[in-house]
């Protein structure tokens, strides 16, 4: 494939800063007083909720319905708060298409849940926007302290509770601000006005935290030593790797990491400066494939594919998240396995792809078929993977598993007064809400170690 081929080019400035601001606009504009009252009017208020059992933090979902309806938004959002102290960002970014909302008795009689995601975010976002105090008070000092490594939903999750029950807690985080994945790693789309930051300053009203940022473990700060100096030691600090694609000329420019790519977007002030190409394609089928094919199409990219190795049933994906991909003109294509990708002085031009199939056993084969698609643009959404260096400086050794932290049910690992939870630990499903969680498990346990 040549370069007159292939008529694209990555560039920046394909569509107007109306344009920009009307793509990236919220995903799912706020509900307003009456449209949150008539909402909640919709739910059964069920006893022994099944969504109740399928939130990872679990929520009391009916008490915060009922109290919308009965007018006291900032009561529902403590009794969310209560479970879940990142409930506006979940609201925003948790699947509840397949977790609440998608055993709500209303789904199964109508095929229409209640909209508890937005619920949730009606009464988030307005105890924030309208209440100055923080909702939960610190107990008095126990004069412990401990060190958190990784300020994303894990990290700061267990640092507030830990917080609360009158502990001082650092937290070290590597990159230059905090908020982890909900910082870094959502669509622009999904975290507008930034509410990653605003929730951040909001949680660490509380008090008795102190974030440290540009620290990075194995590099500025180490295990062994963060375990002599600090009474416990809590790990969230995600997944820092990035699974390599073994395809002819995946380093070729043009072709980049999906991860690194929505970050930098994320990151910056002015959207009209962000390049994308004219025909881009995206490698995977979880939601960091999703996030970057939408964005590449909202910054004005002409044609964009996502190209999964397997069936769309098997996309980690949700139906819904490929929805609203496939409604923003992104072209989604199962059972592609790259092969090689083209390129013309080390520039992209285009992909080769191999046709799979499943023996009905999740078992892929290829079936010799190749399929080439033009691109200028390839982004790499397959994977992160943690990388153990950092935990086992200075004689420091976790046990692992598949590359992750083994843990038990309280998040404490095999080192002694050492926690961890988050994306980094083994069995870990890799969502906001669920590192929310093992944040608030892990913290307990501490707790309950330091006997304070």
């Amino acid at each position: 494939m040549s370069a007159e081929q292939n008529s694209g080019t990555i560039s920046a400035g394909r569509l107007s800063p109306e344009e920009l601001r009307e793509n990236f606009c919220d995903l799912h504009p706020a509900l307003s007083v009456h449209e949150a009252a008539v909402e909640a009017d919709r739910c059964y208020f069920c006893y022994d909720a099944p969504c109740v059992n399928a939130c990872p933090t679990g929520i009391d979902i009916p008490l915060f319905i009922r109290q919308i309806a009965a007018d006291n938004p900032n009561g529902a959002a403590k009794t969310i708060f209560d479970a879940n102290i990142f409930g506006a960002m979940c609201a925003r970014v948790c699947p509840t298409e397949t977790l609440c909302e998608e055993v709500c008795v209303r789904q199964v009689a109508e095929d229409k849940p209640v909209r508890i995601g937005m619920l949730q975010r009606s009464a988030t976002d307005h105890f924030m926007e309208t209440v100055s105090e923080h909702p939960f008070e610190r107990a008095a000092e126990t004069g412990k302290r401990i060190a958190v490594v990784g300020a994303g939903p894990a990290g700061l999750s267990c640092a507030h509770r830990l917080a609360m029950h009158g502990h001082r807690v650092t937290v070290f985080e590597a990159r230059p601000k905090p908020g982890g994945l909900n910082e870094y790693g959502i669509a622009a789309y999904k975290a507008t006005d930034d509410i990653a930051q605003a929730e951040v300053q909001w949680l660490l009203g509380i008090g008795g935290i102190t974030i440290e940022t540009g620290k990075a473990l194995g590099r500025d700060i180490h295990l062994k030593s963060l375990a002599a100096d600090y009474d416990a030691v809590f790990l969230g600090m995600g997944l820092a790797g990035v699974n390599a694609l073994t395809a002819e000329g995946a380093d070729s420019a043009g072709s980049s990491d999906a991860v690194g790519w929505i970050a930098d977007l994320r990151q910056t002030t002015d959207l009209s400066e962000v390049p994308v190409g004219d025909r881009v394609v995206v490698i995977g089928g979880g939601m960091t494939a999703i996030d970057a094919a939408v964005q590449a199409k909202n910054l004005g990219a002409g044609e964009v594919t996502i190209a999964y190795r397997r069936g769309k049933d098997a996309m980690s994906a949700s139906d819904y998240e490929q929805e609203v991909a496939a409604t923003r003109g992104v072209h989604l294509r199962y059972n592609l396995q790259p092969k090689r990708i083209h390129a013309d002085n080390g520039d992209v031009t285009g992909i080769t792809f191999e046709r799979t199939a499943s023996d009905g056993n999740s078992r892929l084969s290829a079936t010799g078929e190749e399929v080439t698609l033009e691109a200028d643009q390839i982004f790499k959404a397959i994977g992160q993977n943690f990388v153990p260096d950092s935990v086992s400086a200075e004689g420091a050794a976790l046990d692992l598993d598949g590359g992750r932290i083994v843990v038990d049910d309280e998040r404490r690992t095999s080192m002694n007064m050492v926690w961890a939870g988050g994306d980094c630990i083994a069995g870990g499903e890799d969502l906001t809400v669920v590192a929310v969680e093992d944040g608030k498990i892990a913290a307990e346990s501490i707790h309950a170690a330091l006997g304070a």
